[in-house]
């Protein structure tokens, strides 16, 4: 029997960006989390939100669900969002799978996610 990694879900404050990362495996069962985090790092009004699913080794469509509600919140505050990875393939397969990928502003880690300018604003 395989025993998956618990989700965990935690913030920060990094160059007036909020970074919430994930790791382990996130499902139906702890999606919410992730959900939680991303709708407080909406409220909280940064310049930007950073998600890094560097450490998610497991994800399903909750975790996809829950990113592009908060891609939608964070469109229409006019924040900048930006999912960063490196991407393991089980999470690269599901953005693949799902022709999701073109709608989410995409990084290779958090200090590019940090340094990418603002396709909206140039900065």
């Amino acid at each position: 029997m395989y025993d998956r990694p618990e989700a965990t879900v935690t913030r920060r404050t990094a160059r007036q960006a909020v970074v919430v990362r994930v790791g382990g495996d996130i499902d139906h069962a702890s999606a919410f989390r992730l959900e939680e985090a991303l709708s407080l790092a909406d409220r909280a009004g940064p310049e930007r939100t950073v998600v890094d699913l560097s450490g998610t080794g497991f994800a399903d469509s909750s975790i996809l669900h829950v990113l592009l509600e908060a891609q939608r919140a964070h469109r229409a505050r006019g924040t900048l969002m930006v999912v960063c990875g490196p991407f393991g393939d089980v999470v690269r397969r599901l953005f693949d799978v799902t022709g999701t990928e073109g709608y989410f502003v995409l990084a290779d880690s958090v200090g590019a996610a940090l340094d990418l300018p603002d396709p909206a604003t140039g900065r």
